[in-house]
C-alpha cells in the first residue's frame, strides 16, 4: 500500500511538472507574436526621408558601426532581437534612440548634445557594447567620429538635418551645356 501511494504521488508530481513545462512553452510561443500587435515591441524600419551627405566614408562607417542601429531608420536587427522577451528590449531601446535623434527623418540635429554624449562615453549605451563590440570605439575612432559629425552637420548647436541632405534636384540647370 505504501508503494502504491508513493507511485501515485510520483505520477501526480510528474504530471504537474509536464503541465508546468507545457504552460511555460505555450507562454513563450505566445510571447513571440506580441511584437506584431504592440507597436512598442515592433522591429521596424520606417521609410528614410532624409539622406545625410557625410563628409567622408570614414565618418559614415563609424556612424553605421556605433550609432545607426538606434539613431536611424536603417537598423540592422541581430538574430536575438527576434526572440522575446529580449527583442522587446531591443525594440524599446531602438524606438527610444530614434525619439531622441533620428538622422533618417529630417528632424533637428543637436550637434553639441550628440558630441557631448559621445565624449562622455554615454553613447553607445553600455548594454549595446557586449553584443556589438565593434561599437566600442577607440579614442582615435571617437575623435574621428566627432570631427566628422562637426564637418557633416556644421558647427551650429541646432541644425535642420534637411540642410545636409543629398540634393538630387537641379536648380534650373538641365545638365547640358547648350545654354537653355
Amino acid at each position: 500500500m505504501n508503494t502504491a501511494t508513493s507511485q501515485q504521488t510520483s505520477n501526480r508530481n510528474s504530471r504537474k511538472l509536464v503541465y508546468g513545462i507545457g504552460a511555460i512553452i505555450i507562454i513563450f510561443v505566445i510571447m513571440q507574436f506580441v511584437r506584431f500587435f504592440i507597436p512598442e515591441f515592433a522591429l521596424d524600419n520606417p521609410p528614410v526621408t532624409n539622406t545625410v551627405a557625410w563628409d567622408s566614408p570614414e565618418t559614415e562607417a563609424l556612424w553605421q558601426t556605433a550609432c545607426a542601429d538606434c539613431h536611424s531608420n536603417e537598423t540592422v536587427y541581430p538574430w536575438y532581437a527576434y526572440i522575446a522577451p529580449v527583442g522587446w528590449l531591443v525594440a524599446h531601446d531602438t524606438h527610444e534612440g530614434r525619439s531622441k535623434l533620428n538622422i533618417s527623418d529630417g528632424s533637428e540635429i543637436e550637434l553639441r548634445e550628440m558630441i557631448e554624449v559621445i565624449e562622455e562615453g554615454e553613447m553607445p549605451l553600455p548594454i549595446y557594447i557586449p553584443m556589438h563590440p565593434d561599437a566600442n570605439l577607440t579614442d582615435s575612432q571617437r575623435t574621428a567620429l566627432i570631427d566628422g559629425l562637426r564637418a557633416t552637420f556644421g558647427s551650429t548647436s541646432t541644425r535642420d538635418a534637411n540642410t545636409t541632405t543629398t540634393n538630387t534636384e537641379t536648380s534650373g540647370d538641365d545638365g547640358d551645356d547648350d545654354g537653355d
